[in-house]
């Protein structure tokens, strides 16, 4: 299968540091190759994913996040340079509602972001000539009337993590430096455990660093040791030393890439049970969930888990190669119905409800 992957211009695939949605590209598309598929790639002219790249980009541009102008040019250029693949599946917003994208060639996209009132019209135009992919059920239950696909949840390569003896003495927080992230609750439950707290986080924008200076700084006491924003390496060396992941978010958060790279490290994750945390998290087991007042409790008892086991999970589900495997499904059902009736993939699904009604 020719398989074409669209990501913003922003980041590179993989992301050096920050970088959620590339860092499962780069994933995807390093399994997809693995599996003996044809993998062709739009994206910043620096990323170091390795499989061919669509020429004529410039470099990543991660000041420039969020311009619809830079979006756009991308995504126009990143279709022209499609033209010879079976599939596209495009990780952009503005891609899948570009009009003059090839109208013989099937599109899929896949909501990485919140679903909200605003969020979820988009993907209803989108849905009229483009599949949809959530990334986890209780993303997807935000709007049920949504047409969608295909679940599929995310994963990560094991093998190129290490796991770590969790013998460091310390909890760790991993996240962006954001309210919703649950930083300061983070900060809270390990004062009340009586663990120190080690803290790793993204802080480029400028909300985020006002976020910091104005609220977390001042707060930070010798309990707390603020490591800025780390590298893959150093990330999940940190993550493996840990006891815990603590990670009481405070958002419906769609997923959770940092909850199973804690995993891989066989480090257990106490959390909230936000958005997609009960899918990733089994309590007392892989860790612990429950209200971010009742966390501190559980750290203690996240440390005497077994390791294994968080790893395992990983390997057995939480793995790259089962998310290329479901998407290989995915791909090849949108393509055999595109081909068989010479309609967009959804709307094909949307006369398969009708029928099933």
């Amino acid at each position: 299968m020719r398989i074409g992957l669209i990501v913003g211009p922003w980041f590179t695939v993989p992301p050096e540091r920050y970088g959620g949605t590339e860092r499962v590209v780069d994933e995807l598309a390093r399994a997809l190759a693995g599996a003996g598929h044809e993998v062709l790639l739009a994206t910043a002219s620096d990323s170091t994913c390795p499989v061919p790249q669509v020429p004529g980009f410039g470099p990543s541009e991660p000041d420039g996040l969020g311009f619809t102008l830079s979006e756009l040019s991308h995504v126009i250029k990143a279709y022209d340079g499609m033209r010879n693949v079976d599939i596209i599946h495009d990780h952009t917003l503005a891609g899948p509602l570009y009009a003059h994208r090839p109208q013989d060639i099937p599109v899929v996209t896949t909501i990485h972001g919140q679903l909200t009132a605003q969020s979820a019209g988009l993907y209803r135009d989108m849905a009229r000539n483009t599949s949809v992919i959530a990334i986890s059920h209780n993303q997807r239950s935000m709007v049920p009337d949504l047409p969608v696909s295909a679940v599929i949840h995310h994963g990560i390569d094991p093998t190129s993590i290490a796991v770590g003896a969790g013998s460091g003495g310390y909890a760790c927080f991993v996240g962006r430096m954001c309210p919703d992230k649950g930083l300061m609750e983070a900060v809270h439950v390990a004062r009340q455990a009586g663990v120190p707290l080690r803290i790793a986080a993204k802080m480029h924008a400028p909300d985020e660093r006002r976020y910091f200076h104005d609220v977390v700084q001042p707060f930070l006491g010798p309990n707390e040791d603020f490591l800025g924003e780390l590298s893959d390496p150093e990330k999940f060396e940190l993550m493996g030393d840990a006891i815990a992941l603590l990670n009481p978010i405070q958002w419906t958060e769609p997923f959770g890439l940092v909850m199973i790279e804690a995993l891989a490290t066989g480090t257990p994750v106490v959390a909230t049970p936000r958005g997609a945390a009960p899918e990733i998290v089994h309590h007392g087991l892989t860790g612990f969930l429950a209200p971010v007042q009742e966390l501190a409790a559980f750290v203690e008892a996240a440390a005497r888990l077994d390791r294994a086991d968080c790893r395992r999970s990983v390997e057995e589900y939480f793995n790259a190669g089962r998310m290329a495997a479901d998407h290989l499904e995915l791909y090849a059902q949108v393509i055999e119905q595109f081909r068989a009736k010479g309609v967009p993939a959804a709307g094909l699904l949307e006369e398969n409800q009708r029928q099933a009604l």
